[in-house]
């Protein structure tokens, strides 16, 4: 649901560059964070507390959580990047927060290359996939301690879903 109001705020119009768009924006990211962690929170108190969880529950919310967590660092990454999709397209010059690979061989990236969100989706994806950068670099802080964020939810995500899928699928 807070997706899409996002998306209602802001309907693919990233030129906008209102700072109530965007403190409201970030807002809306940061109630999804906090949703998406609490998910991951009641998982973990439903598996101490030791309710009983079939199979398909168990996989179902381990899965909801993880596509969850990808799509909620992905629109972190995208709005927090070099100021936010209004800044980057009017080029304001702020500086990067990943280096992706265009910006190391621009000879592979069309003219006046600049990330879009499918890039950032991917960054979350392989982030939370490999709990590593995999193509695409942080170089300041706050990405760091983001990506770091997003691998620990997955990981702790995965491990939870694949410890208690051993008692719980049939064998």
């Amino acid at each position: 649901m807070l997706l899409i109001a996002l998306i209602a705020i802001d309907p693919g119009r990233v030129d906008d560059r209102s700072a109530q768009v965007r403190r409201l924006t970030i807002g809306l990211i940061a109630i999804m964070t906090v949703a998406t962690i609490g998910g991951l929170g009641l998982l973990i108190d439903d598996i101490l507390r030791g309710v009983e969880l079939n199979a398909t529950n168990l996989l179902g919310r381990g899965a909801m959580l993880w596509v969850t967590n990808v799509i909620v660092f992905s629109l972190w990454f995208w709005e927090l990047d070099r100021g936010g999709p209004a800044e980057r397209a009017v080029g304001s010059g702020i500086a990067l927060s990943f280096a992706f690979p265009e910006n190391a061989m621009p000879e592979f990236a069309a003219d006046g290359w600049s990330p879009i969100y499918p890039d950032y989706l991917y960054l979350a994806f392989t982030n939370a996939t490999a709990f590593s950068p995999t193509d695409t670099l942080p170089v300041n802080t706050w990405s760091k301690m983001m990506m770091m964020l997003e691998s620990a939810i997955s990981l702790v995500t995965a491990i939870l879903v694949v410890a208690r899928a051993i008692n719980v699928l049939p064998g």
